[in-house]
């Protein structure tokens, strides 16, 4: 009985925690290009150059 006074308020706590992270992560724009990494692995730096996200349309990179 003892175990449960301390490990309720531990799980809670924790449990609140992951709960605001995941907030946090939502707000603050973590999830908006859940593609973008995917897709730049396949752009050629040699012929193009700028990279542009396909779902953002922002420029990724410039090529020198």
């Amino acid at each position: 009985m003892t175990g449960l006074v301390f490990l309720l308020p531990v799980a809670l706590g924790l449990g609140l925690a992951g709960l605001a992270a995941f907030f946090w992560a939502a707000r603050s724009g973590q999830f908006e290009d859940l593609d973008g990494a995917a897709l730049r692995i396949l752009i050629d730096d040699e012929e193009l150059r700028e990279a542009i996200d396909p779902i953002t349309n922002k420029v990724l990179h410039h090529v020198e």
